[in-house]
């Protein structure tokens, strides 16, 4: 398991993609893409908007709280503990078999929070992954090799354990 420490919690507020206001201004950047969402306010709100993402990895909270607007995905799902502020294992695993073989909502026993970096480390060139930005909006990220390198180096400040 990989623990973010407490000291290193702030190079995580900035977003790691490009920050939309509402998720209707992303949608045009999404058209023949493989769409991967984290969170359950972002899945809910793709799917208002018609859009079915491939991945969903939820967790049955928002800022902490629980979401009311936690999706329904008619599709397979898998499991996955990781404790907040952590990357386990185990949802490396589970994102990494996801991957592989889609669409599959992830349901996290835990946090989710995290999960955009191994997800863009897992994820073929050319896909879209949205998550929420507490607050401000929808982070998009297109995976590419910048994001990869980017993720691969987020992982550099986290302790394993």
């Amino acid at each position: 398991m990989l623990r973010l420490p407490e000291t290193h919690r702030d190079l995580f507020k900035r977003p790691f993609g490009t920050l939309y206001r509402k998720i209707g201004d992303l949608l045009p950047r999404l058209e023949g893409r493989a769409v991967y969402a984290v969170g359950d306010v972002v899945t809910h709100n793709l799917l208002g908007a018609g859009i079915v993402p491939d991945i969903a990895i939820i967790d049955g909270y928002t800022m902490r709280s629980p979401c009311t607007r936690s999706p329904l995905l008619q599709t397979r799902r898998l499991t996955a503990k990781n404790p907040a502020g952590t990357i386990a294992d185990e949802l490396v695993e589970v994102i990494d078999k996801a991957v592989r073989d889609p669409p599959v909502v992830i349901f996290v026993d835990g946090e989710e929070d995290l999960a955009v970096i191994p997800l863009v480390l897992a994820a073929p060139a050319g896909a879209a992954i949205l998550y929420g930005q507490p607050g401000e909006g929808v982070v998009l990220r297109l995976v590419d090799d910048a994001a990869k390198r980017e993720a691969a180096s987020m992982l550099e400040v986290f302790v394993r354990e």
